[in-house]
């Protein structure tokens, strides 16, 4: 996998997706920046959101569960010194569906955490990462 990014002045940058789709990040006007994109830390959550989503969602279905909603919260915290990496991330999967089963979507996220989903694997070595599951019926 390559990226690139151009720098466009101040502190943003825009690149392209291999799928063709732009994309720009920036700084907090408090860096610098004029808060025009994406926090790059932003970005990252962004990603393990996304990552896990697709693994769960396909688990899941090969489980026959019938989603109809998934929506991913995550609330993370970041170290106070530099690196102000993320030391705390806490995965919410707010799940819509009928007859779901906890113990079959909590698998599906146990199996993407651990085992599928490349972020949060590339995150655990630094990252706490918990999850909850919320589910309602539809």
């Amino acid at each position: 996998m390559n990226i690139s990014m151009d720098w466009k002045g101040g502190l943003k940058f825009a690149g392209i997706s291999r799928f063709g789709h732009a994309i720009s990040t920036d700084g907090s006007k408090q860096a610098g920046g004029n808060e025009d994109g994406y926090q790059p830390l932003e970005l990252l959550l962004f990603g393990l959101a996304g990552c896990t989503g697709i693994d769960v969602l396909l688990i899941a279905q090969k489980m026959k569960q019938e989603i109809t909603g998934l929506k991913i919260n995550i609330e993370a915290e970041q170290k106070e010194d530099y690196p102000r990496f993320i030391t705390k991330a806490h995965v919410e999967y707010a799940f819509t569906g009928r007859s779901l089963n906890p113990e079959m979507l909590n698998k599906a996220i146990t199996l993407s955490q651990e085992k599928y989903c490349s972020v949060g694997t590339t995150l655990a070595g630094v990252t706490k990462i918990t999850h909850s599951v919320k589910i309602n019926e539809a």
